[in-house]
């Protein structure tokens, strides 16, 4: 049975489509559904089937509890670069991570995750030093990657605004 906020919703995509498009309109629900909460708490609870969205706990404040780089990866960078580093394109164009020379100016890497760049997002606002040199040290020695001189948490400190430590 459809939840009654649910089926609005199915009675405008029907309205909407001229009742032509069951297939669309069902995916549209399916969604809409799974991006509801109960949806997230229900798969996490199915113990039966292990899943990708199920297994990563994503962090609850407006700052990152991940502190490992490929946790900090799979929590902040990997719905747009991707898990392989390949980039996407599609509603936007994200770039590949994956063999980018770009990376090997370590004050690079550490500019755009502290200031963002174009449409990506200052997402180091919400780390430490710590984590955002954690993440750009996994990104330059992952995915074809092989840059060997870590960013230090003094070189990210360095390029904040005002030099202050987080």
């Amino acid at each position: 049975m459809i939840e009654p906020s649910l089926r609005s919703s199915a009675t405008l995509m029907n309205a909407t489509a001229g009742g032509k498009s069951r297939l669309g309109a069902t995916a549209v629900l399916v969604l809409i559904a799974l991006s509801t909460p109960m949806a997230t708490v229900a798969l996490a609870q199915d113990n039966s089937r292990p899943t990708a969205a199920a297994s990563l706990a994503l962090s609850r404040t407006a700052t990152f509890a991940e502190q490992s780089g490929d946790e900090l990866f799979a929590n902040a960078c990997q719905a747009c670069h991707m898990v392989d580093g390949k980039g996407a394109v599609g509603a936007g164009s994200y770039p590949a991570l994956a063999g980018d020379s770009n990376l090997q100016a370590a004050g690079y890497p550490v500019g755009v995750v502290v200031h963002g760049l174009r449409s990506m997002p200052a997402v180091g606002a919400m780390m430490t030093d710590a984590q955002v040199a954690a993440v750009v040290n996994y990104v330059r020695t992952h995915f074809g990657n092989a840059y060997p001189d870590a960013v230090t948490v003094e070189d990210v400190a360095a390029a904040r605004p005002g030099f202050a430590q987080k």
